[in-house]
């Protein structure tokens, strides 16, 4: 489509026959009509859009806004000619349908006048995927609409420099879809410990709405090759539930996460013997330390009750304690806060945050420190075995297996990026030890 003649508004004539928007009963407003201006600007309307909000654009005269910032809802009214009853008349709207008070800086809405200059309809666009349109001319009502979207399927490969999260970047892939692949392959490989050379292969999707792409992923298929051993993440749907499995149909989930958090950097490990960098002595460390900014979200590792929740002053600051069986029990200690709600006696599932990096109690630097009691003795938690969730049945085998060798020879047969040029790890902020 050609570029179109949009024109601006410029002057505005008020009167109203009910409530502006929605429809308000009893009430005495007298007839208005709300006239787009005749001084035109130029308004490059996308080339292939024949209807926009489900309106023909072909009809109607569009004027389009962005929410700049500090700027609010009545302003944008205003501009567009919107007297004060008007504007206090959307205010009445049901928050379901829309609320003004979350408006954001960059969302965008439009006012559709017909070829007569009188305003029809006010539309708000309140995420990348919906908008609410108000009918201005007819009824004063209100609706909330949905985009349609699509998904669109991607394959890339990639070796490890420095981190996945850089790996990612250099394949011209969303970092994104390293945490999603943590998720998938938390329990069987250790995301902290990736080296060098790894390498992993990915069949992904992207939401797209009207042809631009949104921040959001699903992963179709996936295999990661870490010190040389590969595995791979297969979906497959089993009582009404779609897990990941690997090649031999075993669930890729285990009854405990590899780490209670996403990616960062174990500053110290199991030890019976640590220097403490507060108490300037050694002593034991039965934990492991992630350094991570405060406020990273920590993660239960597996389901089970929350037996303590607490303040240490001359210890682990906030922390809190889950037994998950009558055989294992964690702590996460030193968080800033702990999730809203969370309580004492609370049952918690597995991956769901329980609270948030922090540096409370005795502490040099943001960090949690994590560890596991086995029969109330603490335990390596790098060492933990998880026993996996339920394999492929035998009456499934065989559609998995037509699954598995389709996505296996897919992902083995996605190719590596023509060029790829390692990147060198740029040197980490100030090295912080670590409770």
């Amino acid at each position: 489509m050609t570029k179109k003649t949009i024109y601006a508004l410029a002057a505005v004539a008020v009167i109203a026959v009910a409530a502006f928007f929605i429809s308000k009963k009893n009430s005495n407003v007298a007839d208005v009509q709300t006239v787009c201006a005749t001084d035109s600007i130029e308004f490059a309307a996308p080339e292939d859009t024949v209807k926009k909000y489900g309106f023909p654009v072909e009809e109607f005269i569009i004027e389009y806004d962005t929410i700049k910032p500090r700027e609010t809802l009545a302003e944008v009214l205003f501009g567009f000619g919107f007297s004060a009853q008007q504007i206090h008349d959307l205010t009445q709207c049901p928050d379901s349908i829309f609320d003004e008070r979350k408006i954001r800086p960059g969302e965008a809405c439009a006012l559709f006048c017909d070829k007569d200059s009188v305003a029809r309809y006010f539309v708000y666009e309140t995420s990348p995927k919906s908008y609410v349109t108000f009918d201005i001319a007819d009824g004063f009502s209100a609706a909330r609409f949905e985009k349609p979207t699509e998904w669109k399927t991607t394959e890339v490969a990639g070796r490890v420099n420095s981190s996945l999260w850089v790996a990612m970047q250099e394949s011209n892939t969303s970092p994104q879809l390293a945490v999603l692949m943590s998720h998938i392959f938390g329990w069987s490989i250790d995301f902290f410990g990736i080296q060098k050379g790894d390498e992993f292969r990915l069949i992904y999707s992207q939401e797209h709405v009207e042809e631009t792409p949104l921040n959001n992923y699903r992963i179709e298929a996936a295999s990661f090759c870490a010190s040389g051993n590969t595995v791979y993440a297969i979906p497959f749907v089993q009582e009404n539930e779609e897990l990941f499995y690997n090649i031999d149909g075993n669930s890729l989930e285990g009854a405990f996460l590899k780490a209670p958090l996403d990616f960062y950097r174990i500053s110290s490990k199991f030890s019976n013997s640590r220097y403490h960098p507060v108490l300037k002595r050694y002593r034991a460390h039965h934990g492991v330390d992630y350094a991570a900014p405060k406020g990273t979200p920590v993660y239960a590792i597996g389901s089970g009750k929350v037996i303590k929740k607490a303040y240490q002053a001359n210890g682990a600051g906030y922390y809190i304690k889950i037994r998950h069986n009558s055989t294992y029990t964690t702590s996460y200690m030193h968080l800033s806060g702990f999730a809203k709600g969370l309580k004492e006696g609370d049952f918690v599932k597995q991956k769901q945050v329980i609270g948030y990096v922090g540096s409370t109690g005795l502490s040099t630097g943001p960090h949690l420190d994590f560890r596991v009691y086995e029969n109330g003795k603490p335990i390596n938690p790098l060492t933990i075995k998880s026993q996996p969730k339920k394999p492929i049945s035998e009456a499934n085998k065989a559609a998995f297996t037509v699954i598995k060798d389709s996505l296996v020879n897919r992902l083995t047969n996605i190719p590596f990026a023509a060029a790829e040029t390692p990147v060198q790890e740029e040197e980490s902020d100030q090295e912080i030890e670590q409770m």
